[in-house]
């Protein structure tokens, strides 16, 4: 959607909070199942292998996660919605194959043990909870689909009640499957985290269906150019390939980190830690879908949007810090998350080596969405690229060479990668801002 009238920093927050609440509610449910199994039976094993078949779901999940940022910078009208739909249908069923096909013992124990190097009763516990997680996937792809045409007809506060709805189910299964059964740890959280995004895909659907109507009721404007399947293609792949690159990092930093200095404390650890920390990245996660829908198709809200970026970022980074540098974090990783005494001071510095990637996170979407509003999607996944390869490069020496704790180690790894990704998106941003406003300048000169 363009803006022609001043975008201020109330209609910007406006629509960027229901999207921020959805990124924030689905950040709590890391914390909250991570806590639930950390009071469970083996909460070490089964945090571990939590984090572990989390991490296989989410890069199995990649090739599908940017359909909502295509959805809501492609879709226009009835020929498009049509198209976008079956693209998504199609990405789906791959990926469900795709789970299927990691699900396969022989398949899964070459992952896990040949190149993860779990130990076998770790390996055992991941295995099944891949499998409760096989319908995680298609479901993400299915509701994002859905969340996109929402935000396309200026809904986005239906987008934040389909996380509760989420939520919702994800608590009452957890809280049925701890209160009446004995199923272990890895079963409760995996099964929680799949009914939970079912049942949001449904809601979505369900919520959609008046601004599917309104879309299926557009026709074509007669001189526009129709939406091909090869245009969905070329604009998506780079978008996709970003989400496979970034999402490898979670299966490969565990490759790693099980082969560092405590190994099994670090595994038990970084999903905790990540969980706070994606808490505050959430904020920034939201900003993507914002960009593209208010920059306008000449980037004439663009001061106003980097001026809420800039609060944006400088927030979540002092809020992080309030919890990482001051006795809360004691609270937060022993009581609320519920580690002992020794993980939760284990789990201190890599979150505190963390503490400036939500403000980061804030700047990387800043920069895709103007990349994506330009239509210059390669940049994103060459940054992505360098991120990841910088991240295993400094897992390799400070693993593979210095012995280093495999958390901390992680966590250096994970700064690295992305300030020299938002240092390279950076100039790529400059370039595609420089064909928008030059031609500006140079007028306003010459007369």
């Amino acid at each position: 959607m363009a803006e022609t009238e001043t975008l201020t920093q109330r209609r910007i927050f406006s629509f960027w909070a229901p999207l921020a609440a959805t990124w924030l509610m689905m950040a709590t449910e890391g914390p909250f199942l991570a806590a639930v199994i950390a009071r469970m039976d083996q909460p070490k094993f089964n945090l571990a292998a939590y984090g572990v078949a989390f991490a296989i779901a989410m890069i199995v999940e990649a090739p599908i996660i940017m359909i909502l940022s295509a959805t809501v910078a492609l879709l226009r009208d009835s020929d498009s919605f049509r198209k976008i739909r079956n693209f998504t249908y199609a990405l789906n069923s791959g990926i469900t194959l795709l789970m299927l096909v990691v699900i396969f013992p022989p398949v899964f124990d070459l992952l896990a043990i040949g190149f993860m190097g779990l130990p076998p009763h770790v390996a055992r516990l991941t295995h099944i909870g891949i499998a409760f997680l096989l319908p995680w996937p298609a479901a993400i792809g299915y509701r994002r689909l859905y969340q996109g045409v929402l935000i396309r007809n200026n809904l986005t506060r239906y987008v934040a009640y389909g996380t509760v709805v989420r939520l919702t189910t994800m608590a009452i299964v957890a809280s049925v499957l701890t209160a009446w059964t004995t199923a272990e740890g890895i079963i409760v959280g995996t099964a929680a985290l799949s009914s939970g995004v079912v049942g949001e895909a449904i809601a979505s659907r369900v919520m959609a269906l008046r601004s599917v109507r309104v879309f299926l009721d557009r026709t074509p404007e007669p001189d526009s150019q129709p939406l091909t399947y090869r245009a969905i293609v070329s604009f998506y792949y780079p978008l996709a390939l970003t989400s496979i690159i970034g999402l490898a990092v979670n299966p490969l930093t565990t490759f790693f980190v099980g082969r560092s200095s405590f190994a099994i404390e670090s595994l038990a650890v970084l999903p905790v830690v990540n969980s706070l920390v994606f808490v505050f990245r959430s904020f920034g996660f939201a900003f993507q879908e914002v960009v593209i829908a208010l920059m306008g198709e000449h980037f004439e809200n663009y001061k106003s949007l980097r001026a809420f970026a800039l609060v944006l970022g400088i927030t979540t980074v002092s809020g992080l810090a309030l919890i990482v540098f001051t006795p809360v974090s004691a609270l937060w990783f022993h009581e609320v998350s519920g580690l002992s005494v020794s993980l939760a001071s284990f789990a201190l510095l890599p979150a505190q080596i963390l503490v400036l990637l939500p403000g980061l996170s804030v700047l990387l979407s800043w920069q895709r969405g103007i990349l994506v509003t330009g239509r210059r999607n390669a940049p994103i996944s060459v940054s992505t690229g360098i991120e990841v390869f910088l991240i295993i490069l400094v897992l390799v020496v400070l693993v593979g060479h210095f012995h280093a704790i495999g958390a901390v180690a992680a966590a250096i790894g994970l700064m690295s990668g992305r300030i020299f990704a938002n240092i390279y998106q950076g100039f790529a941003c400059r370039r595609s801002l420089n064909k928008v406003f030059a031609p500006v300048e140079s007028a306003v000169q010459n007369a």
